[in-house]
């Protein structure tokens, strides 16, 4: 099983980024897929989420409006669209595999730094 993030990076505010979650080894169309940030000092967050058909996306208050998650089953990968970012966006960025009752997954993470 893996689920493998990349696309992090370094930002000027205002800018945008694009993360993507490669998905392998496991059935991805049966499991609701989530974004997560973990900034240091800080408790992890729970960023956006999608079902696992796609029909259904969450967002946290934080970046309801600036941030879009998509998923495409075929490819078995989950995106995040990262704009408008703010220095408190700043955070290691990670993907998870959640289901009520099946073994969960993640990912290692991808930095995320917004500075000018």
């Amino acid at each position: 099983v893996q689920l493998v993030e990349s696309g992090g990076g370094l930002v000027q505010p205002g800018g945008s980024l694009r993360l993507s979650c490669a998905a392998s080894g496991f059935t991805f169309s049966s499991y609701e897929m989530r974004w997560y940030r973990q900034a240091p000092g800080k408790e992890r967050e729970l960023v956006a989420t999608i079902s696992s058909r796609g029909s259904i996306r969450n967002y946290a208050d934080s970046v309801k409006g600036r941030f879009t998650i998509s998923r495409d089953n075929a490819k078995t990968t989950v995106t995040l669209q990262l704009n408008s970012l703010k220095p408190e966006d700043t955070a290691v960025y990670s993907c998870n595999a959640y289901s009520t009752w099946r073994q969960n997954y993640w990912g290692q993470g991808t930095q995320v730094t917004v500075s000018s």
